[in-house]
């Protein structure tokens, strides 16, 4: 595994709304991190059976990302 590599793990409820995220700053809601990585980086999410997901981002970008979500 590539350790510059993040692995955010998403879950999902009934409703596909977003019920657990990884990553998450704790400025967001895990709806909006949600909102925010895919707005950002849809090509490095693959959805999972079982109401999962997860994003394979570059560990820099999401180092990025972080601050401007708050």
């Amino acid at each position: 595994m590539n350790t510059d590599t993040a692995i955010i793990h998403v879950r999902f409820a009934v409703d596909g709304s977003v019920t657990e995220i990884s990553e998450r700053p704790s400025t967001l809601s895990a709806q909006d991190w949600f909102n925010l990585l895919t707005q950002s980086c849809i090509d490095r999410y693959e959805a999972l059976s079982g109401g999962r997901g997860v994003f394979r981002i570059a560990r820099q970008q999401l180092e990025q990302l972080k601050p401007a979500a708050g």
